[in-house]
């Protein structure tokens, strides 16, 4: 197996929805805002090479929106999907599998793109896109607080495309869509966000999605306001991270612009950030 980080693009978001009630004289200790109050953020994906297929986790915004929708976002930077790609040596149509871990915007948009025609397909002719059944009903059927993250051109692509499959927690359907992950559930930020929990080089890596968006998000009562759960994520958290703390887990940032990939510790205020590493000093 192989690892390869996915840089897809820089962008930000108001400081205070993404640590929801905690106040800024707190958070600003780890994410310093601009005169705007936004803070930065990546979006950070992970290809995963074993055997003969090759899995996307995530894809990122994307490129097909409107000048008018990314100006909220204010990219930066000069990463790009396809290109990170390439620079990891494959193409877009190499890609057998791009693993969802859920259906907002900025973990979809790339997932299908505008082509000659005009028209949005998928982005990966030759993959097999992989969406929880729950989280695909709670998408297509959007509560007011995340309709403006479930983009219908971000779904309905996919599901005329035919590329389309959905799993459940379950060993059966797990087994048969023979992921070389172990798959964790959460349902605090959506419905059934889904994390990948790889081996790799005797390490435990876990994708650490929006459950844990950046280092600042590690204490337990800093949650998003997006999460349409914040008492479950709170729960999810404590539960997640004392494991991961027991068992040695490495968390992979999708979001954090400081930091690729983190061990953790247990101080007295609880799980901390340890040590900040890149994933290639596991090669």
């Amino acid at each position: 197996m192989q690892l390869h980080v996915i840089e897809t693009g820089h962008f930000k978001l108001d400081g205070g929805a993404m640590f929801g009630v905690v106040p800024k004289l707190l958070w600003q200790r780890t994410h310093v805002a601009d005169v705007h109050n936004l803070v930065s953020l990546t979006a950070r994906c992970l290809l995963i090479a074993n055997e003969n297929r090759l899995i996307l986790i995530d894809a990122g915004l994307g490129n097909k929106q409107s000048r008018k929708f990314f100006s909220h976002y204010h990219l930066f930077g000069s990463h790009r999907l396809e290109t990170s790609i390439q620079q990891a040596g494959y193409s877009l149509d190499e890609i057998t599998d791009v693993f969802l871990t859920h259906l907002h915007f900025d973990h979809v948009g790339g997932a299908t793109s505008l082509n000659h025609q005009n028209q949005i397909v998928p982005t990966f002719k030759n993959a097999t896109y992989w969406v929880h059944q729950d989280q695909w009903n709670w998408a297509i059927n959007p509560n007011p607080r995340e309709k403006a993250s479930f983009l219908p051109e971000n779904l309905h692509p996919l599901l005329e495309s035919q590329q389309l499959q959905f799993i459940q927690n379950d060993a059966e359907s797990l087994q048969r869509a023979k992921f070389p992950f172990d798959v964790l559930f959460f349902d605090g930020h959506t419905e059934k966000q889904m994390l990948p929990k790889i081996t790799y080089k005797n390490n435990h890596i876990v994708f650490a999605g929006d459950l844990i968006p950046t280092y600042g998000h590690l204490p337990i009562p800093y949650i998003m306001g997006y999460d349409v759960r914040p008492l479950v994520t709170m729960k999810e958290k404590t539960i997640f991270l004392n494991s991961a703390v027991d068992q040695g887990f490495l968390l992979f940032m999708e979001h954090d612009i400081q930091h690729e990939l983190i061990s953790l510790k247990q101080t007295p205020k609880g799980v901390r950030i340890d040590e900040s590493m890149m994933l290639s000093e596991l090669f």
